[in-house]
């Protein structure tokens, strides 16, 4: 597509679905109709789509993003699912409530997605242009909100094209949203007792009502989900920064000129070394090597988000 022709505005019609359908499975991004808001969505199992996400808002998000699902069959590919979070499923979906369940194993999940955590968010979406976009492309879709980080939320196509201009590869125009609170998150616990990780349409006494016991206040813990507190993974081994060179028992995650065993971004991009992140801390933890060395990333722009992500998986 031109870039000086982008965003392509599509319908909320067949062929406008059908072609933002096309793009998203070609890792492009496109501006969707939610319940709430528009969101940006990008297929789910690429880091380089996650990058794009990223790059169009103008910084990282090292929180999870919401995994957008077409329905229970497609969730279960990517979550495991008890009968708790099954019934939560048959009360609430589609509609405002995100699950956030263990991870299965092999799931068509990003790593920069879930953030690295071994929990991921899912929904199943009510409205009708969204959840059509997601059956034509057969994909699970991240989407953050349609807007630069800072902004305004956008209710509509128009406020998503003022905010992200060329940046978003196409806006299908769904007509204003609803504009209600984000979606109702719950984490269900492997232990039996579940959380609300952050407050929304659907209230905790209808989720009660569905489980039969209470909910257990949220004190502290990694974040799984948009709107929480930061807190980082860390692969378990010792993590030595600024390495230039990396001693025999280290494996080392290059950046630009540095190689490395694996690197953050071959040409520098600090975007696409924000998207890799993940991946390459998971890769290390599971090398043979003891120990973790990372070259160093410029403390500028997006780079001082990841240096604060590094030195919080080194402490």
């Amino acid at each position: 597509m031109d870039h000086a022709s982008r965003p392509e505005m599509l319908e909320a019609t067949p062929a406008g679905i059908a072609a933002a359908a096309r793009l998203l499975q070609a890792g492009r991004l496109v501006a969707v109709p939610t319940e709430t808001v528009y969101g940006l969505a990008a297929r789910a199992d690429r880091d380089e789509s996650v990058a794009a996400i990223y790059r169009a808002k103008g910084r990282p998000s090292f929180n999870p993003l919401i995994v957008h699902v077409a329905d229970l069959t497609q969730a279960q590919e990517i979550a495991a699912f008890d009968d708790r979070a099954r019934a939560l499923a048959a009360a609430f979906w589609p509609g405002a409530l995100t699950l956030v369940l263990p991870l299965q194993d092999g799931a068509p999940v990003a790593p920069a997605v879930t953030a690295g955590l071994p929990t991921v968010a899912l929904r199943c979406p009510a409205h009708p242009v969204m959840r059509a976009v997601i059956a034509a492309a057969g994909l699970p879709l991240a989407a953050p909100s349609a807007n630069r980080s800072g902004a305004v939320s956008p209710t509509r196509a128009a406020h998503v094209v003022e905010s992200l201009g060329s940046r978003a590869d196409a806006v299908v125009d769904g007509g204003d949203c609803e504009a209600g609170l984000e979606s109702t998150i719950v984490a269900l616990r492997e232990d039996g007792r579940w959380q609300i990780l952050r407050p929304g349409p659907i209230p905790e006494a209808r989720i009660a009502a569905v489980l039969g016991t209470s909910s257990v206040p949220v004190t502290e813990g990694a974040i799984e989900a948009p709107g929480q507190l930061a807190s980082h993974y860390a692969p378990g081994k010792p993590v030595r920064l600024g390495a230039d060179s990396a001693a025999p028992d280290e494996f080392h995650i290059g950046f630009g000129a540095v190689a490395g065993e694996a690197t953050l971004s071959a040409g520098g991009d600090l975007v696409e070394a924000a998207a890799r992140l993940y991946a390459l801390l998971h890769q290390a933890a599971r090398a043979p090597q003891p120990r973790i060395a990372v070259a160093p990333v410029p403390e500028s722009g997006i780079g001082i988000a990841i240096n604060d992500r590094l030195r919080r998986a080194a402490a």
